[in-house]
């Protein structure tokens, strides 16, 4: 067989391949990962920014090999998780400039695109590091520019062995490995993601091949873990925290001018900018400095700070064993929640999806039905599909994957008072042996419960156990709640939540109920007012009696079903009343909350943590 041109669909093929390959090399790049600090997180990261860009990729249709490019570049720098994962995205935002807006592509032509890709990684470098993944990215670039191969299958299979033995030279271009008696994770994450474009022009299926890998190591990814074995790097990392974010802003600071702060903040710093996103990787002793910096150049829409001196204590405890888990505690929620993908994908949440009913079809939230897309059904649709908490083997997935990360598991859910979800997640763990588990009534939905979900992640991610963390929330909830009103009864009505005598009464006099949820988890009337225009003052009237302006840390969330411009004036009038550098998250709707409350409905979740 020859391939004589790439198109966008063969592209896309092909990325997708490299994707779930590269991810079905998680335990093993984790194992190895020693360089630049031994945290055992190089295959979660890199997995979490591969998955990002199969996810951006799935429902392309693209013919032209720039299109796909392009979106795969995106993908990438939204999806982006550690050294690696930014490393890539430099790379891939360098591949689809040098494509340009080509409609196809020679393998000349592919060759000189890979080689803008790794000019533009070391350009955006302060300190290019030899023997990571930078030199296999470097090297396989090479290889391909000097081949005389007009044919893809043939340049493939050159690209790869190159690669293949640029991997194999890393240790001795790098102490660290040598010692450790390994390869650079993050480079070997690359090679696999060519070996996945291989297999996929051979013509072998990617499951029967990661089979065969498990298969061949005996199920067991290798021997005992060189990140559990490494000793730390006190001398040579003298930060602390591996601090990311993603910023967003129609006016966002020249790459080079962030870069020039932030220099100055830490190390090991990786900064992007692409359009109208901003993202940052960085290891500092302070991360607020770095966020306070960010918020003052746009929207912070995520950002975290993980302990990396907690994270290889967690290794060291694993020493000996095979299945590693690189921090303390992992997170499970469900879809209720509402964060955004953004927020779920930067701390590695793990979302077990609703279920929506619609006869003999069952839809998961988030997965077979975006929020988006059901407000759009919800304007027309005379019968919906009935909401239901996910299947028991949802759970024990989600419990399998988040126990795969973390020593122990968090999981928070919606409310009992509204749904028997914390029931089945706290039946599921009884039964999962995997690691222990803390189940929590979030007692709320929507963002109320996400921001407790948010809270127990970046709680998790400086070493706070599952018991601590639970403790925690319990206690944040008592002071946290969420308010919301509705624009129609029709949804409340369907639902039953409301009868038809008080909403017929409620439509005759315009009244708009503003509710909310008790410190119990029970859905309260807290107020009305007469007419869309006077609902918004009046819910943020409630909201100061909730929440005084004295407090000193306090976040937000706007949750919305099909109204996005509710956001930024209520964004504007709590950033007045609570400071500018207030935290608001803001989410459509999911189905599973859209369902009950209809077109027009808003909310504004708080959590007070002083």
């Amino acid at each position: 067989m020859q391939i004589a041109y790439l198109d966008g669909p063969r592209l896309r093929r092909s990325l997708i391949a490299a994707c779930a390959y590269a991810q079905g090399q998680r335990a093993e790049l984790n194992r190895i990962n020693v360089f630049p600090v031994p945290d055992g997180d190089t295959g979660t990261n890199l997995a979490l920014t591969v998955q990002s860009i199969a996810d951006h990729l799935r429902d392309n249709e693209d013919r032209a090999v720039s299109a796909v490019a392009h979106g795969a570049a995106q993908g990438a720098v939204l999806g982006a998780r550690g050294n690696c994962g930014m490393m890539l995205s430099h790379f891939l935002l360098g591949f689809a400039e040098g494509i340009g807006d080509r409609e196809r592509i020679s393998t000349e032509e592919f060759s000189e695109a890979l080689v803008v890709g790794v000019d533009r990684l070391y350009d955006s470098l302060e300190d290019p590091v030899e023997g990571t993944i930078l030199s296999v990215m470097r090297d396989a670039a090479g290889a391909a520019r000097s081949s005389a191969a007009d044919d893809f299958v043939q340049l493939v299979n050159e690209v790869v062995d190159e690669a293949r033995d640029s991997l194999a030279r890393t240790p001795d271009q790098l102490a660290v490995l040598k010692k450790a008696g390994v390869v650079d994770a993050g480079a070997k994450g690359f090679v696999s993601m060519l070996e996945g474009v291989s297999l996929l022009v051979e013509g072998v299926a990617i499951a029967t091949e990661l089979e065969a890998d498990r298969r061949g190591s005996n199920g067991r990814g290798g021997d005992a873990a060189a990140a559990a074995m490494a000793d730390y790097p006190t001398s040579e990392e003298q930060y602390r925290f591996c601090t990311e974010a993603l910023v967003r802003g129609d006016e966002l600071p020249e790459q080079r001018a962030v870069r020039d702060i932030l220099k100055e903040m830490g190390d090991s710093l990786i900064v992007i900018r692409s359009g109208d996103v901003l993202k940052i990787h960085v290891h500092t002793d302070d991360p607020e400095e770095v966020f306070d910096y960010l918020r003052g150049v746009g929207t912070l829409v995520t950002h975290k700070a993980e302990d990396m001196k907690v994270q290889h204590e967690t290794l060291a405890g694993a020493r000996g064993h095979v299945q590693l888990a690189r921090r303390p505690v992992a997170v499970v929620t469900d879809s209720a929640c509402d964060l955004s993908e953004e927020v779920i994908r930067a701390h590695g949440i793990h979302v077990v999806p609703m279920a929506l009913v619609e006869g003999d079809r069952t839809y998961r939230d988030g997965i077979d039905i975006t929020a988006t897309e059901f407000h759009e059904r919800l304007r027309s649709a005379k019968e919906l599909p009935t909401t239901s908490q996910p299947a028991p083997k949802a759970f024990l997935d989600a419990y399998e994957s988040a126990a795969a990360e973390g020593e122990s598991v968090v999981g928070i859910f919606v409310s009992s008072t509204l749904s028997g979800t914390v029931g089945a997640a706290d039946v599921a763990a009884s039964r999962f042996e995997g690691a222990p588990i803390e189940v929590v009534d979030s007692l709320g939905n929507s963002l109320l419960e996400g921001l407790l979900v948010l809270k127990a992640a970046e709680l998790g991610e400086l070493g706070w156990t599952a018991g601590e963390i639970a403790t925690e929330l319990k206690r944040i909830r008592r002071r946290s709640g969420i308010l919301f009103t509705v624009s129609t009864f029709d949804r409340l009505i369907a639902s039953g939540r409301v009868g038809k005598g008080k909403a017929l009464v409620g439509r005759f006099l315009g009244l708009k109920p503003i509710l909310g949820m008790t410190p119990e988890g029970r859905v309260e009337a807290f107020g009305k007012a007469f007419g869309d225009d006077r609902a918004r003052p009046e819910l943020l009237r409630i909201l100061r009696e909730q929440v005084p302006d004295e407090v000193e840390k306090v976040r937000f969330g706007i949750v919305h079903v099909a109204l996005p411009e509710i956001v930024q004036p209520v964004s504007e009038t709590l950033r007045s009343i609570y400071g500018p550098k207030t935290e608001i998250l803001s989410a459509p709707a999911s189905p599973v909350i859209a369902t009950h409350l209809g077109i027009g409905a808003w909310g504004l979740a708080f959590m007070v943590e002083d």
